[in-house]
């Protein structure tokens, strides 16, 4: 289908997924989030689809924050609504059930802070810029920054980032653990589907349990955590993938992973 900004194309089975508008250094409007959820429901309902690279259009930025011009007129309810709607587009993403790798380039400020932290692993290149500066703006985060800065980074790391609004280089970032991996500029796409395509050499159906225990089972107990991990390993224990994988490994093969 075809999207009002966004690009997005699929190449053997890896989409991406591109915020492209470079000249408000892909600020996030509503424009762009409908467009966002559209993106998620259509990589969810593609089987052809086995992971994703999600981006923004030119060098400045990934996205540099919400369009701040559309949060002067707002008032408490659709304040509050703004905020639950871009939750559950970003949530959307998270809870896919293939991944999806952020390819961090320049800024990425307030909502595109969040939106990078809803992927399930982020590559950012040396000019990244990452930052949750809503305080500067008197506000707070609205997209999920204080769940999941603190989940990713630490509550006191966390705290500092959200209660200064301080902005950090790639270097910090990876410091601390908000990215995964920080690599030259020229080289962060490249480096982003070689991720993503590493991903999808294993099981498929490994993959969506590995996703499902460690996003359904961070919010459990310990106790109904291993439960989930339990059921899921017995239900890998019956598919062909499984079987096929085992066989290969004692053959000293590559396996053909099917997805059944």
């Amino acid at each position: 289908m075809a999207y009002e900004t966004l690009l997005f194309d699929v190449t053997s089975g890896l989409a991406r997924v591109t915020i492209n508008r470079p000249d408000k250094l892909n600020a996030l409007n509503g424009a762009v989030l409908r467009d966002l959820g559209e993106a998620a429901g259509a990589v969810a309902r593609d089987v052809g689809i086995r992971g994703v690279i999600l981006t923004g259009a030119g060098s400045k930025a990934f996205v540099a924050g919400a369009d701040i011009a559309e949060l002067t007129t707002q008032g408490p309810m659709d304040g509050k609504a703004r905020a639950q709607a871009g939750q559950a587009i970003f949530r959307a993403f998270e809870h896919l059930n293939k991944p999806v790798i952020a390819a961090v380039n320049g800024f990425a400020l307030g909502g595109g802070c969040e939106l990078a932290m809803a992927c399930h692993l982020r590559v950012a290149s040396d000019t990244a810029r990452f930052g949750q500066p809503e305080v500067k703006l008197g506000l707070l985060p609205g997209y999920g920054g204080t769940v999941r800065l603190p989940r990713i980074v630490g509550k006191g790391r966390a705290l500092e980032l959200l209660l200064t609004g301080a902005i950090i280089d790639a270097a910090e970032a990876l410091r601390i653990g908000l990215v995964n991996r920080v690599v030259p500029a020229e080289r962060l796409m490249d480096e982003a589907e070689a991720l993503a395509r590493s991903i999808m050499d294993q099981g498929p159906l490994a993959v969506r349990s590995v996703l499902e225990a460690v996003d359904a089972g961070y919010e459990m107990s310990q106790a109904d955590a291993l439960l989930l991990e339990s059921t899921l390993f017995g239900l890998l224990s019956s598919t062909d993938d499984m079987r096929e994988g085992t066989r290969a490994f004692l053959e000293k093969r590559k396996p053909a992973f099917e997805g059944h």
